[in-house]
Formats: structure tokens, C-alpha cells, sequence
């Protein structure tokens, strides 16, 4: 059986009631109205999936109510009816965003192929849009045979198909948001859309329109009703990025509409229902702002149902070869590139690296490399802070001891502890630039300039460091 909600608006009684027979035993659920005015009533009161508007009406024509319902519903497709000596009117219909027209008389089949193609167009409009906010497939797939990768995967596997909620816990640049995307997809709910919200990308003003719509007039700049993002995302899921950051009056709406499945427009009195399922992530530490009582903490309770941790790079150095082959290939075709082979050499000094910044940071640090080496990846195209901070080297002895410092920032106190660690390589080595600079595993050049930086020198015993160019004390 078919789905979707139609308007039927013609002021003659019998098109109407002709159009439902047709319709009706389809599964189509159908309203109507006998003019635009009434039917402009019925499309503030509720979304529609389908107008079929007839162009000649008494009071305000079909034209001006498809412009005035597009106003409305920006998505909403519109079929106008129309006798056959107003084929003008149909072009201006068309030029305005109508999706197809009919002519009287009407015929059975012309009408039920023109209805289902009109829904299935809108449909396939939002699964495009959805696919595309999601980016290529070939960057989705979770790459990782570590073990933290392992058992990430496995409890994805438990939960995805259930209706729990999930809060996906993780640094900036793991990949939270693949994480989401694989429990989509997973989900009984595949078919359905996947919704992203960047709570920390939208103003604190803005984020409850973004997420329940709003009325027409609401708000200045609201010029249109606007659907909000758990409606869009109906039928399918709603991830939650960054949550930590959305404002408590916003917090208190979203607990409301996951303790009931209904949501309100910004400037409505009138509640609907939706079917949505909510995944959640955050880098901040929820519990810490529960106590703080910067998150609340009936929301956090409702959101942490399954938590599931995205590891951070540090902790799967096993898959940072794979993940580079990955990110040079998919630089490659997305610069228009031959594929370039990466020296195992690269890939040593890449897994040797803690990367901060995560995947995010190995993805941009791949796509450099290819876009300015030549045939091949060699050890001449890692950046020079690539290498800087190995993750097998340790602090040296005694560096977890920092009460020495004092009470210093944080920033500042980076500074002292790569000074001293700096200062301590170059005594090792007797003031041997290259030697250093290969204990520290920077280039020359780099480590120059940190020296410089930090305006170390040999004291009495030589001269200032920066003045060697030969790399010997």
C-alpha cells in the first residue's frame, strides 16, 4: 500500500470526491478544501506530503496558493489541475516550482502514476540530501583491525539494531560522527534519514529553531514556516553532535520530546508527534557538567543509555598504515591525481606519531603529502612536526615531576617542558645540532628555529647554538 498525506483543494465537490475514490483504496490519507484560503488554513495547522491544487478557484487563484504554500513548505510538492484551454497557466504553474500537472477530464491511471511519481521524487530529493550530508561512502567505512577498533565494532553490532539511545564519547577528531553513521545503518531504520546537528556549530538563539522549526513570523528573519531537524530526521535517527554545547532552555526541549516523541515549532502552541531516534556525542566529560549544572541531569540520564567510547589515535597506532593508504587514495581521486605509493618508511614515522589531533589530523597531514610529492610518498614529504612528539618516547626521567614550575599556565607551562626536553637533547649530544635533531625527530631547520624560540645557548661554554650552521658544537 501506498503512504502520504495529500491535500485535494478544487471548489467543485465532484473532482474532490472523485479524486479520493482514486486515491483512498491506494492508502493514500487524503484532506481537501473547496478553496485557497481554506487550504492555506489546513497547511499551518500540519505538513502535507503532496498538494494536487486545481488552478481555477473562486477568491485566490491555484497559482497564488502553490506560491503561497512553497512559502510555507519549501519541499512540498505541488500537481496542478488544470482544463485543457489553460495551457498558459500551466507554464506559469510549472515556472513557480509545481511538480506535474493533470488535465480534465481526469483519467484513473494518469492521476495514481502522477501522484507516485511526484512522492517518490521528494522522497529520493531528501535520501540525496541525506546521503550527501554524509559524504561519500568510500570515506565512511570504519577503518581498524585494532583492538580497540575490534570491540568498538562489536558493540556497535549489539546496539545498533535496538531502539537505545547511545551517547558516543570521544576527543575532537576521532570520528563520532562514523561512529552515528554506522549505527544508522546498522538500525532497523536505514531507510529512513540520517540527521546531523553540530550543536556547537549553531547560536544558542538559533539551535531550538534548528531542531523544532518555526512559525512564519516567530522570530525576525522567520519569513517561512520551517520544518526542524527531529521532523526531518522522522522515521529515521538524529545525531547529536557536540550536545555539550547547547544551552539549557534548548536541553529542556529536547528531554521533552525524547520522554514523549512529540516536538513544538518555535511560535506554535501545537504539538506533533515523531518517530526518532536519538544518538548523542560529546569530547566534554557530561558528569563533570551535570555537577556543574552547566547540563542537566534528567537529559544525561536519558541520552547515556549505551555509552560507547571512540578511542583515541594514540590507542590503535596498529591502523594508522591502513588509514594513510586510505586518505592518500581518496586525496588522490579527489584532486584528480594517478594513485601514489607511500614508502613503508612514511608509514613507520607516521605510527610513531601521537597525533592530537587524532584521525582528523592523519587525514589533513595524508592529504598535504599527496597533493605536494612527486610519483611516490617518501620520508622527504612528512611534515617536519610530524615525528616531533613519538609516541614510544616517553618524557625523560623524571618530567612527570613538575613542581618545579611553579603555577604557570597551561601554554606557558608546554613551553617550559619542550624547552628544558630540548635543552636536555642538546647536552646529551654535546651541542650536536644533527645528532640532537634526530634524537628529537625534527630537521635541522626546525630545530633551529625552537632553539631560537626559546633563546637556549651553550652559556659560558660556546657560543649561542643559533650561530652554528654546520650542525657541530
Amino acid at each position: 500500500m501506498a503512504s502520504g498525506t495529500i491535500l485535494l483543494v478544487d471548489d467543485e465537490p465532484n473532482i474532490r470526491r472523485a479524486l479520493r475514490m482514486v486515491l483512498e483504496p491506494e492508502g493514500y490519507a487524503l484532506l481537501d478544501a473547496e478553496s485557497a484560503e481554506a487550504a492555506l488554513r489546513l497547511l499551518e495547522a500540519e505538513p502535507v506530503d503532496l498538494g494536487i491544487f486545481d488552478i481555477r478557484l473562486g477568491g485566490m487563484s491555484g497559482l497564488d496558493l502553490l506560491s503561497r504554500a512553497r512559502e510555507l513548505w519549501r519541499d512540498l510538492p505541488v500537481v496542478v489541475v488544470s482544463g485543457h484551454a489553460e495551457a498558459p497557466d500551466i507554464v506559469t504553474a510549472m515556472r513557480r516550482g509545481a511538480a506535474d500537472f493533470l488535465q480534465k477530464p481526469l483519467d484513473r491511471d494518469r492521476v495514481l502514476v502522477t501522484v507516485r511519481n511526484a512522492l517518490e521524487r521528494k522522497s529520493l530529493g531528501e535520501r540525496v540530501q541525506s546521503l550527501s550530508a554524509r559524504g561519500p561512502r568510500f570515506d565512511d567505512e570504519m577503518v581498524g583491525q585494532s583492538q580497540a577498533m575490534v570491540a568498538l565494532r562489536e558493540a556497535i553490532a549489539k546496539v545498533a539494531p535496538t531502539n537505545g539511545r547511545v551517547l558516543i564519547l570521544g576527543e575532537s577528531g576521532t570520528g563520532k560522527e562514523l561512529i552515528a553513521q554506522e549505527l544508522h545503518q546498522r538500525s532497523k531504520r536505514a531507510a529512513g534519514p540520517f540527521v546531523k546537528v553540530n550543536c556547537a556549530a549553531i547560536p544558542s538563539e538559533l539551535i531550538e529553531s534548528e531542531l523544532f522549526g518555526h512559525e512564519k513570523g516567530s522570530f525576525s528573519g522567520a519569513g517561512a514556516r520551517r520544518r526542524g531537524q527531529f521532523e526531518v530526521a522522522d522515521g529515521g535517527t538524529l545525531f547529536l553532535d557536540e550536545i555539550g554545547d547547547m544551552s539549557l532552555p534548548a536541553q529542556a526541549k529536547v528531554l521533552r520530546a525524547l520522554q514523549t516523541g512529540e516536538v513544538t515549532r518555535v511560535g506554535s502552541e501545537k504539538s506533533f508527534t515523531v518517530d526518532v531516534r536519538v544518538v548523542a556525542a560529546t569530547h566534554q566529560d557530561l558528569s563533570v557538567m551535570v555537577r556543574e549544572g552547566t547540563f542537566r541531569e534528567d537529559l544525561y540520564f536519558r541520552l547515556n543509555v549505551v555509552p560507547l567510547r571512540s578511542p583515541a589515535l594514540r590507542e590503535r597506532l596498529d591502523d594508522v598504515p591502513r588509514l594513510t593508504e586510505r586518505f592518500v587514495t581518496l586525496a588522490c581521486r579527489e584532486n584528480g591525481l594517478r594513485p601514489k605509493p607511500v614508502e613503508p618508511a612514511v608509514l613507520e614515522r607516521l605510527r610513531a606519531y601521537r597525533w592530537p589531533g587524532n584521525v582528523r589530523e592523519l587525514r589533513n597531514v595524508c592529504e598535504r603529502m599527496t597533493i605536494m610529492s612527486g610519483p611516490r610518498i617518501t620520508l622527504a614529504d612528512v611534515p617536519a612536526e610530524i615525528g616531533a612528539r613519538p609516541a614510544a618516547a616517553a618524557a625523560p626521567a623524571g618530567a612527570a615531576d613538575l613542581s618545579g614550575y611553579g603555577e604557570v599556565a597551561l601554554k606557558d607551562l608546554r613551553d617550559l617542558v619542550e624547552r628544558d626536553y630540548i635543552l636536555k637533547k642538546l647536552e646529551e649530544h654535546d651541542w650536536n645540532i644533527t645528532q640532537a635533531a634526530q634524537a628529537l625527530g625534527v630537521e635541522r631547520t626546525n630545530l633551529h628555529k625552537k632553539i631560537k624560540q626559546h633563546g637556549l645557548s651553550r652559556s659560558a661554554r660556546g657560543p649561542a647554538a643559533g650561530e652554528e650552521d654546520d650542525g657541530e658544537a
